[in-house]
């Protein structure tokens, strides 16, 4: 049996601070404005230790450019980070489009820049619905009566696009019973319920889709993808308002012009753009097509 993965020391204390920050320690977002340590909230969206170590050179780049003590912070769940932010006990936050439109309900916070993932285009992504190749699901149709995985359920990609795809296009609705519905979490365990049978179908991100498939992780012969969705405004980093303006300029300035190939690999991006609020309304008028209030997930 192989062993759990060693972890270093810089995820062990980021790891660390995750938890400190769920039990509610941390410094006071009255010190926000001129923070002396940078807390940055990524999604948990896959592994926790993972997503720590492919984002070290973000860390180590953000300490360089802004001349601050950074901390990264990998939450349990989407709520965790929502919450974190609405206290003030983050400074920065990578969130999906919906956990941010959900936060941004909560705390006064507002995007900046989202990955670009090919040069001169606009900083979109795309979810994608995937089956069990031996399902029998080869359209969103054929989903009636079989089991689908979805991620967190403030996820965009991994539940609200998805879902939405679902009812859309092939009128089918959990809450009518046209299929059953499991929420595992992260992306990475969409991918895998549906590799193992645990599930039929589910739906993740496009490109964490990809990368899974070129690292050998699933099996694209196994895990098969049914249907793109549209583009949608990508992952926004958002920062707190109350932080002072030279610090949101310097923010602003270190991600849209940043071309660090060892930076950038983790989001698998050619840079970041900028990004507004108004970006994201594509996401709020999903909810309403499958009745699901925003409050409920506050």
């Amino acid at each position: 049996m192989l062993g759990r993965p060693r972890l270093t020391a810089a995820v062990t204390a980021a790891l660390t601070a995750s938890a400190l920050l769920l039990s509610g320690c941390g410094a006071s977002s009255d010190a926000a404005a001129a923070p002396e340590t940078l807390r940055v909230a990524l999604l948990p969206d896959e592994n926790a230790s993972e997503v720590i170590k492919n984002n070290e050179p973000l860390k180590e780049h953000l300490e360089e450019q802004l001349g601050l003590e950074v901390e990264l912070v990998v939450t349990t769940d989407y709520s965790s980070m929502i919450e974190a932010m609405a206290h003030g006990r983050l400074e920065l936050g990578y969130f999906g489009p919906l956990s941010y439109v959900l936060a941004q309900e909560k705390a006064d916070i507002e995007p900046f820049a989202a990955l670009q993932e090919v040069e001169g285009e606009d900083p979109t992504y795309q979810s994608v619905f995937i089956a069990n190749a031996d399902s029998g699901i080869e359209t969103l149709g054929d989903v009636a009566g079989k089991t689908v995985a979805w991620g967190d359920q403030a996820s965009t990609s991994s539940h609200l696009i998805p879902k939405a795809m679902l009812a859309e296009e092939a009128d089918l609705r959990v809450d009518h019973g046209d299929y059953e519905e499991q929420h595992v979490g992260s992306h990475d365990s969409v991918a895998l319920a549906v590799q193992n049978g645990n599930a039929d179908a589910g739906g993740m991100s496009l490109p964490i889709y990809e990368r899974m498939a070129e690292e050998g992780l699933i099996d694209s012969e196994t895990v098969v993808k049914v249907q793109e969705s549209e583009p949608y405004a990508n992952y926004p980093w958002t920062m707190q308002s109350n932080l002072s303006e030279d610090l949101k300029e310097n923010l602003r300035t270190t991600f849209l012009e940043l071309d660090d190939p060892a930076v950038l690999e983790a989001f698998d991006a050619a840079g970041f753009e900028e990004v507004t609020d108004s970006d994201y309304d594509a996401v709020r008028e999903l909810a309403p097509l499958l009745d699901i209030d925003l409050e409920d997930y506050q």
